[in-house]
């Protein structure tokens, strides 16, 4: 796939062991499992040198904005991976995607080059891009994803990550997951990703489990747990 976009809702929940567990069992009928089971997912987290994509976001304004690299497991040389541009406006996410081989991506984002398409989705990376000025690689972050999708309607889908780490020694899709855990022992990170409302048989599941909608950023918690680590070291940062 060379573009895409995606317009939905996303509402996160956090899981333990026994919650996921009754959950999965009770979808089963209802959703069917990917067919590639589980699969690793690596982001690169780009950002203005003082931080300010994410600092905007934990702020939770109505409008946010923010750009990563993906690929489904480590990526080396020509591996197409995504550009990914992701807004949202008044809990709508939009989501604007193109794939490039891994080393015309890496080399656009460090400003090497020029954008290697033209497309809609790839002016719009490039604005973003120009706008915000000397991006760079600020946290890498993976984790291991079950996906679900609805057997009757296309656009409700639920996501299970565990083992979300985020590092940033090595800010390289080429690098393997590792680093520090964002969640505790046996806990997952649901996300229901659907373009209308949760349907009322997801919902009842959800208040049966004593399941609870929360807030949660990936990079944003990253990027809290970094802070703290260089107070602890008497380190400033933006």
């Amino acid at each position: 796939m060379s573009g895409a976009i995606f317009e939905r809702h996303e509402m996160k929940f956090l899981l333990n062991m026994q919650q996921r567990r009754f959950l999965e069992n009770a979808i089963e009928g209802r959703m069917r499992p990917d067919e590639h089971g589980e699969s690793t997912i690596c982001n690169i987290y780009y950002d203005t040198p003082d931080f300010l994509l994410v600092r905007r976001s934990l702020e939770r304004p109505i409008y946010k904005e923010k750009i990563r690299m993906r690929s489904y497991g480590p990526a080396y040389g020509e591996a197409e991976v995504f550009l990914e541009l992701k807004k949202k406006y008044n809990g709508v996410v939009y989501k604007r995607r193109i794939s490039l081989p891994l080393d015309q991506a890496e080399s656009y984002m460090a400003g090497e080059i020029e954008m290697p398409k033209d497309s809609q989705i790839a002016r719009e990376i490039d604005w973003f891009c120009h706008y915000y000025k000397a991006l760079f690689p600020a946290a890498h972050i993976s984790y291991d994803r079950n996906a679900w999708f609805d057997r009757l309607d296309p656009e409700l889908r639920l996501t299970f990550d565990r083992n979300i780490l985020w590092q940033t020694a090595d800010c390289s899709l080429s690098a393997l997951p590792s680093g520090q855990s964002l969640l505790n022992s046996g806990e997952s990170l649901l996300e229901i990703k659907t373009a209308a409302s949760i349907p009322m048989w997801l919902v009842s599941l959800l208040d049966e489990a004593e399941i609870r909608k929360i807030n949660f950023s990936k990079y944003g918690s990253a990027y809290t747990a970094m802070l703290n680590d260089y107070r602890m070291r008497g380190v400033s940062c933006a």
